[in-house]
């Protein structure tokens, strides 16, 4: 859009406002800020890799810290389903109900120990696995 009130800011036929801004000297952006922003990225880079490298070692913490929660709760299972078939087993070799009884009674103290015993070692599995996730400082 022409302004016959400003006439150094009118086009010939010819420009377009494109050319004339073209023909216009470009602003060149000092060395020192170039390197400035150069660092700037630089640093940036470093900062992310080394969040994304404490972030690999959390993740992997935690994957070997559930592994080994998992592991153990399948040990627990499968001990705790020996017990069980035990159990079962030497009931039905029970000669009379108080033995039946007394069988069912011993069967329960030892779960009952087993069960305070394995939640202690999970927990603690769960302690280590969550403190060896969190960031060194």
């Amino acid at each position: 859009m022409d302004r016959p009130d400003l006439p150094h800011l009118t086009l010939n036929s010819r420009q377009t406002r494109s050319s004339v801004m073209a023909d216009k000297p470009q602003f060149e952006v000092p060395e020192s800020v170039r390197q400035m922003a150069e660092q700037n990225v630089e640093q940036a880079r470093q900062a992310y890799m080394q969040f994304m490298e404490a972030t690999r070692k959390a993740q992997s913490a935690m994957a070997s810290g559930a592994r080994d929660i998992q592991d153990r709760a399948f040990r627990f299972t499968q001990a705790n389903m020996d017990a069980s078939f035990d159990f079962a087993s030497e009931l039905a070799k029970a000669r009379d109900v108080k033995e039946a009884f007394e069988i069912q009674a011993k069967f329960a103290r030892q779960q009952m120990e087993a069960f305070s015993q394995q939640a202690q070692e999970l927990t603690r599995l769960m302690t280590d696995a969550a403190q060896k996730a969190q960031p060194k400082r």
